[in-house]
Order: C-alpha cells, then structure tokens, then sequence
C-alpha cells in the first residue's frame, strides 16, 4: 500500500524524460538544419595520389527528404562533370532507428557501412562510430565520421576511411554554406 502512495511522485518525477527529446533526434535535428548546399576545401591524411591536392575544392550537399525522416549528404568535386558513373560521388543518408541516428554510407568503393551518433556535450558535435558494413571491402570502408558545427554559415566534416590493412586514411572538409534549403 505504502508504495501505491509513492506511485504519483515517481510518475511525476519522471515526465520530463518522457517528454523531452531524445539525443538521437537532437543530433538529427542539429544535422538537419545543415540542408543546402556548402563548398569549401578537403585535406587527405596521409596525401594521396588519386585523391587530389591538399586543399582541393569539395562541394557538399545536404537535403532533407522523406516528410523529414531522412537527410541526404551527397559530396562532389565542383570541378568535375555531375558523372557519378566516373568520378567519386559518395552519397550517405541519415535517419532514426528507434532511439539511435544511424547513417548509412554508400561509399565508391562498393560497400555500404552503417554508424551510429552521438552528440557532444556542448551540442556542436555529432559523432559517427562503426556499427558494421555490408559489400565489397577489397578497397577498405569508412570507418568514422564527425560533424562539428561552427555556426549557421560553417561546419567541417572529418571522415575515416580505413584501408586494407587497416590503415587509416582521414579527410578533413571545412566548409562554408553557399545556398539554404528549407529544413523540414
């Protein structure tokens, strides 16, 4: 009987949690508001041959789509023709799962790895880690990414792509908003 009496203090206790929003939809909403179109210039750790110079022009597209349950990430080279079939063109998604933001990356090297997020604190930061992949890692897959927003006009974008042999090879964007395209 005495822990009936409690039954009015516990449910109130707790109905804050179930009414404020979940990390997940955080960072998903502080990704969403990213939608438009951004250019700036990518670093390859360590430089590579294949993967242009160092501080290379990067066009980065984020748009968001599915009655707001998805966010596509689309990244480009400005100076090349829009021929995914012949140059690089990787596209990731971001959604919900349940109380996690995944991403999936659908990545040139023919494979499709998945990463879970979470923010930082401080809310300017959303991490990526290795959930799994699926296809060909011949080529190696990405391994980890980072979203850090510096402010409405400004975010960069780190990226790990392991190689075979498990060698990592990192991409830093640093990026600067070009148009906006409405959140939904």
């Amino acid at each position: 009987m005495k822990s009936l009496r409690l039954l009015p203090v516990i449910l109130l206790a707790l109905s804050p949690m179930a009414f404020s929003q979940s990390d997940a939809q955080k960072s998903f909403d502080k990704l969403k508001a990213l939608a438009g179109t951004w250019e700036g210039s990518a670093t390859i750790t360590p430089k590579s041959a294949d993967m242009g110079a160092d501080g290379s022009a990067t066009q980065v597209t984020l748009r968001v789509t599915s009655r707001g349950n998805a966010l596509v990430h689309e990244m480009k080279d400005p100076g090349k023709p829009d021929d995914p079939a012949h140059y690089d063109h990787p596209v990731t998604m971001f959604y919900l799962d349940g109380d996690r933001l995944l991403l999936t990356h659908y990545c040139d090297a023919g494979n499709r790895p998945r990463m879970t997020a979470k923010m930082s604190p401080d809310g300017k930061t959303v991490e990526f880690d290795f959930l799994d992949v699926s296809g060909n890692l011949q080529y190696g897959h990405m391994q980890h990414a980072v979203f850090t927003i510096i402010d409405e006009n400004h975010h960069t974008e780190d990226w790990t792509y392991l190689m075979p042999g498990d060698k990592p090879m990192r991409g830093h964007l640093d990026l600067k908003r070009v148009s906006t395209v409405a959140a939904k």
